[in-house]
């Protein structure tokens, strides 16, 4: 490793956050202290994992109104807890950060990264954030925005994250130096304001010395990630009703949607559309719309069902009064059919058949 000290490259990143800084609800306003609620940079971290700046502060703020320490998240119920996440997407966050809780209440926080890393859902780099941010200790947290920093200014050829190890090495007299808080949180505003994929090179502090810059390499360093493409399904997204009740499938414990209630889907190449049975049972559709996750693609068509009276539901489905529904944490394409059932659907010239559409739901006999 032949790079320049991050002590002498870093000089100007400290004095230019200091001006720019933006006012976040759980920065602290003394950067050169231990901050005054550790439980509130947890909770921040946790939020900002894949979400950006201004989609967390107002979920930021309602979480600290509802739950305001470590001990009154671990008291809280699962359904409230997903209830207040609902719409933030990545919901395992939300039970990692109850389960930290859990442990930080009844247990304190702990002492060193190594005990940090081991609360549920901290990773190496938010262990180190927290680390740097709330206790001032010298642990350097390397996302994906100082990832890019670094590998500009030092004109790191590859990915950046295998040079991980090298990198927090080198990085750690810079903390040392300039205060963990401060220049962590520096590296962080850099790559969220000015070195972004597309660099606003004259608003950095670092241009200067930037190697990607003065190579003219911003626009290939670092490589941009090849994603796979997501997986693409044609859903039946249903609303079944009976005497008052909805059907729901219950929260799983595991998974990308675990802890959230959902409503009952069906595979349109299962359940193909036709003209409707005479006599069938009334069915009202909106216009359907294509829900985008990260690893797959849903083409969905929402349908409301009426029927006489609720049948003995599968493992894992539950009939769920209509007055509970606004309580219930759903995903954001569950919420979509739950306000379109406060709107006047239509009667879709074609459906599937009702068996079709009911048998996936059914308790065996």
């Amino acid at each position: 490793m032949s790079w320049p000290a991050a002590s002498d490259l870093l000089v100007p990143l400290a004095p230019w956050f200091d001006r720019v800084r933006r006012d976040l609800p759980w920065r602290a306003a003394d950067l050169d202290a231990p901050h005054p609620d550790p439980y509130a940079v947890l909770v921040s971290e946790l939020m900002l994992q894949q979400t950006q700046v201004a989609t967390v502060v107002p979920y930021f703020n309602r979480w600290m109104e509802r739950f305001p320490t470590a001990h009154a998240l671990a008291e809280a119920e699962e359904d409230t807890v997903h209830k207040a996440w609902e719409g933030l997407g990545y919901y395992r966050r939300a039970r990692f950060l109850k389960a930290a809780a859990g442990s930080i209440a009844a247990e304190g926080w702990p002492t060193d990264l190594e005990g940090l890393a081991g609360l549920p859902g901290l990773g190496p780099y938010t262990a180190a954030a927290v680390g740097s941010i709330a206790f001032q200790w010298p642990t350097p947290a390397l996302d994906g925005n100082a990832f890019r920093v670094l590998a500009r200014l030092l004109l790191l050829e590859g990915e950046p994250k295998d040079r991980a190890t090298e990198l927090r090495a080198w990085l750690s007299p810079a903390l040392a130096a300039f205060g963990p808080s401060r220049l962590t949180q520096a590296l962080m505003e850099l790559g969220a304001t000015a070195c972004l994929p597309a660099p606003a090179c004259a608003r950095c502090p670092l241009s200067l010395s930037c190697g990607a810059r003065l190579a003219g390499r911003t626009a290939e360093i670092p490589p941009v990630a090849k994603r796979a493409k997501p997986k693409a399904s044609t859903l039946w997204l249903l609303a079944l009703e009976a005497q008052g009740r909805f059907l729901l499938q219950a929260p799983a414990a595991k998974g990308l949607l675990a802890g959230l209630w959902r409503w009952p889907t069906v595979e349109a190449a299962e359940a193909p559309p036709g003209p409707p049975a005479p006599g069938s049972s009334p069915v009202l559709a909106w216009p359907g719309w294509t829900q985008v996750y990260t690893h797959r693609r849903e083409a969905v068509t929402p349908l409301r069902l009426r029927l006489e009276r609720p049948f003995p539901a599968a493992e894992g489905l539950h009939w769920v009064p209509e007055s509970d529904l606004p309580a219930l944490p759903l995903g954001k394409r569950d919420q979509r059919l739950r306000s379109l059932l406060d709107t006047a659907g239509e009667t879709p010239l074609e459906t599937p058949t009702l068996e079709s559409l009911l048998s996936p739901f059914r308790a065996p006999l």
